[in-house]
This record gives C-alpha cells, sequence and structure tokens, in this order.
C-alpha cells in the first residue's frame, strides 16, 4: 500500500465533461449512467465516475471505489470477483444514489501485464500476494489520492462506502472523505477463485466471512 498525500498537500480536480451512458449487463440488466471525467488527478490517469440513481438523495451517497479489471470486468474471468462486484455495486449503488468510481487501477495497481505474469505464479502454487512479491511488485500499489478527488470535485464528501476492505475506508478518511458507514459486497465464489479469495482473507484486513476457509465448491 502506497500513503496517500494528506488533505492539505493534495490538489483540487475539477470535473471536465459529464455524458449521459446507458449500460447494459450479459444477464439482462439496463441502467444509464452519467460518466464523469476529470481535470488535475493526482496520479494524472483517466479515471471515470459513474453518478448512478439520485446521488443527492442522501447526505451520504453510496460509492464504490472499483479497481479496473480487464480480464473480470469485460473477459468475464472466473479467477477473480471482479466481474460480479461490479455488476452488484451498479445496481446497488442505482438503488440508492451514489457513484461508482472505476480506477484504473489494474492487478490493484501492477498494470496488466505484471498482472498476467502474476498469474502464470499462481499457476506454480503462489498466492496472489506472494506471487507480487516474487515478481518485486508490491502486494497492493492503490493509493486513493485521486478517489478523495473526484469525490470532493462532486461535492460527495461524505459518503457510504460499498466495500469489503478497510484500506478503502482508511486512505478516504485520512484524505478528507468522511466514511459515514461501510457495506460489504457480496462474497462471489467459483471453482478458480476460491483459493484467491481465500488469500484474501489470510493476508490482508479484507472482512470477509470466514467460513471462506472451510467452503468447498464441486
Amino acid at each position: 500500500m502506497t500513503h496517500p498525500e494528506t488533505t492539505q498537500q493534495r490538489p483540487a480536480a475539477t470535473v471536465r465533461s459529464r455524458v449521459r451512458v446507458p449500460l447494459a449487463f450479459a444477464d439482462g440488466y439496463r441502467v444509464e449512467a452519467d460518466v464523469h471525467t476529470f481535470h488535475g488527478l493526482a496520479d494524472g490517469a483517466e479515471h471515470l465516475a459513474l453518478a448512478l440513481g439520485d446521488p443527492t438523495a442522501s447526505a451520504a451517497p453510496l460509492v464504490r471505489l472499483h479497481s479496473e479489471c480487464l480480464t473480470g470486468d469485460v473477459f468475464g474471468s472466473a479467477r477473480c470477483d471482479c466481474g460480479p462486484q461490479l455488476r452488484e455495486a451498479v445496481e446497488k449503488i442505482a438503488e440508492t444514489g451514489g457513484y461508482l468510481l472505476y480506477l484504473r487501477q489494474e492487478g490493484r495497481g501492477i498494470g496488466l501485464y505484471n498482472k498476467l505474469d502474476a498469474y502464470a505464479l499462481q499457476d506454480l502454487g503462489y498466492d496472489t500476494y506472494a506471487a507480487n512479491t516474487a515478481l518485486g511488485l508490491p502486494e497492493d500499489a492503490r493509493d486513493y489520492s485521486a478517489a478523495a478527488q473526484m469525490l470532493t470535485a462532486l461535492d460527495a464528501t461524505t459518503v457510504d462506502l460499498l466495500s469489503n476492505n478497510p484500506d478503502k475506508s482508511g486512505q478516504l478518511q485520512a484524505l478528507g472523505i468522511q466514511v459515514h458507514n461501510r457495506i460489504p459486497t457480496g462474497v462471489h465464489t467459483t471453482p478458480h477463485n476460491l483459493t484467491y479469495l481465500r488469500a484474501k482473507l489470510r493476508g490482508t484486513t479484507n472482512l470477509l466471512p470466514h467460513d471462506l476457509l472451510a467452503t468447498r465448491i464441486a
């Protein structure tokens, strides 16, 4: 994990554009989102904020920080739970009103090619975190400074956070975003991602159900 800038050090970001985009998922679920782009994000990446439902309906809109996963989000890879989490988050946020921040942080910040190299090591028996360190990379390189900038630019400085990862709420709060509630996501297990989910439970502070350690999937 990297250390985010303090609120005082972080430069301001501004909304660059907003465009309405109809979303359609493989299971038939459809919803419209107002997709925001930004000027002045700290890391210079092209992150997006998708406004779903009515974000102004609550003083603490529901927010999901979703790290880009090309293999899971686009190709439906079952090696992780990213695609199902994205699908779940969009519907939950649309129901209550809020933002899905789609962050260009492939492979917990190590990039697509490095993530695929880590997959190759996982096939040899490394878990998802050990594979990263074997490649000389951090277990989790994500910094949520840009996410805090985006929320500030959207006047969403108090949020309910949809996440199982306390590091996300901890970084946001250090960056001046008040996390009113942390709401857990579902657990989306497959025969291919159970080892990955167990590694998240054992090796990090992810608040996943401990019965994952005993789960068997046919």
